[in-house]
């Protein structure tokens, strides 16, 4: 590719009814102009093009750096989910185990209750028995005749 220097330095043969020499000159100076600015345009647009590329790759790196964090997150949330999934397990575990020892021991002082009663109910039994019969003896003793007046008391 030329540049614009070759251009400009550029010389032409002069021959017999050739271009006029200002009008070359003038249109070489035309074309200098514009590849000078089409070089300049050129090399912006490489600039930016290079400087697109640096943010492009940036940004690749920040969506690669976002999807890690959010495999991330999940993998964490998961792991928390999971931890609260046995966390509750275990909770219910000790709940039904301390119900179940509760609910036992309810149902052994029932039992020793219902034995204390069933004893009580025994004894009352035997007081009732043991009362009637007493009762009982007092009545046939007070149902005999009363020998207190054939008893004579000596002076």
């Amino acid at each position: 590719m030329l540049t614009p220097l070759e251009i400009h330095s550029k010389e032409f043969k002069k021959g017999f009814r050739g271009y006029t020499l200002a009008e070359v000159d003038d249109f070489l100076d035309q074309i200098v102009r514009d590849m000078e600015q089409l070089l300049r345009e050129s090399e912006d647009l490489r600039n930016r093009l290079a400087e697109m590329e640096l943010r492009l790759n940036h940004y690749r790196a920040l969506e690669q750096t976002l999807q890690n964090t959010l495999v991330m997150a999940q993998a964490t949330a998961d792991e928390v989910k999971s931890a609260a999934h046995k966390e509750a397990e275990l909770i219910i575990r000790e709940t039904e185990a301390r119900g179940k020892d509760m609910l036992d021991e309810a149902r052994s002082q029932v039992a020793c209750q219902e034995r204390e009663c069933e004893e009580l109910r025994k004894q009352m039994l035997q007081f009732r028995t043991r009362n009637r019969a007493m009762l009982q003896a007092y009545l046939e003793l007070l149902d005999e005749p009363d020998d207190l007046g054939a008893t004579k008391i000596r002076p």
